[in-house]
């Protein structure tokens, strides 16, 4: 067993509940009593997800943002989150921006686990939500014939991180302090057919999408939105990066969304690959992908 696709193959053997959604989802959608539950669980690791000396307000502010980014993604309301926490040197600086965090977006501290360790600072963020719509979106919906959308440009995030890693003193907000679609995704949850956010670029995540819903996603570069000032050979970096978390979504032909968008394609029937540039799949890596 190799790498990260490798090791979910060998999980979804074990998770056989129909809330875990065959762990082909961004979240898990647990039924109790007559309330609809969504579940989420990400991690971050010093050196992967953020860069060594990062002020740790910032580290905090987007272990939460990440999380309920997932939880966007099904149109789903926040309900709390429990807190996974390496004890390190800035523990301090890191509480001030969680406050600061759940403040902002309105989310409770419910619980959690720290431990000590002498490896790289780990964190964990298990965020609850409630569903407010039924059936819950999933990645597995997209029909042929429906619309591909996203709600903002790809690519942000990969200069802020290029900002911050250079100390060139240029905005590096998109990267440190990513904002969840949460609005967008309570009105976007009744019209779409599928839907999940950017977090591994948008040409692997697409692919993702297009797989679980066994369809062809053939996308217009020309009109994938990107940030004002990238340089345009930074295109096809900008469509991989990741870390944008913005909303893609699928529409019926002719629906249009009830929030700020862009359409970038459409779905086709299932073809040779599930994703193409126009008429070509696109070549080499399309995200990140641990492992």
């Amino acid at each position: 067993m190799s790498g990260e696709a490798a090791f979910i193959t060998a999980l979804q053997n074990m998770a056989l509940h129909s809330a875990a959604r065959g762990l082909a989802d961004d979240c898990a959608v647990l039924e109790v009593g007559g309330e609809t539950l969504v579940l989420t669980h990400d991690m971050m690791v010093e050196g992967v997800h953020w860069l060594a000396g990062q002020d740790p307000a910032d580290v905090a502010w987007k272990l939460v943002a990440t999380n309920l980014s997932d939880l966007a993604a099904k149109g789903a309301e926040p309900i709390g989150v429990l807190l996974g926490y390496t004890l390190g040197e800035s523990d301090a600086r890191f509480v001030e921006g969680l406050a600061a965090a759940l403040a902002h977006f309105g989310v409770p501290l419910l619980g959690g686990d720290t431990v000590c360790t002498p490896g790289p600072q780990t964190l964990g963020l298990t965020a609850l939500g409630r569903a407010r719509q039924r059936p819950v979106p999933s990645r597995s919906g997209a029909r042929s014939g429906n619309s591909v959308w996203i709600t903002g440009p790809v690519g942000a995030a990969m200069l802020g991180f290029e900002a911050l890693q250079s100390g060139s003193g240029a905005d590096s907000e998109a990267y440190r302090r990513p904002t969840p679609r949460l609005a967008e995704g309570r009105a976007l949850a009744p019209l779409v057919t599928a839907m999940m956010d950017v977090s591994d670029g948008l040409l692997l995540d697409c692919t993702r999408m297009a797989e679980a819903s066994q369809v062809t996603f053939s996308l217009d570069p020309a009109c994938i939105p990107l940030p004002r000032g990238l340089p345009p050979e930074r295109t096809h970096d900008a469509m991989r990066w990741g870390d944008d978390y913005e909303l893609l979504f699928t529409l019926p032909a002719g629906q249009t969304p009830p929030c700020t968008a862009t359409e970038i394609g459409e779905v086709r029937p299932r073809g040779a690959h599930p994703i193409l540039l126009g008429e070509t799949p696109p070549a080499g890596p399309l995200g990140y992908e641990h492992g």
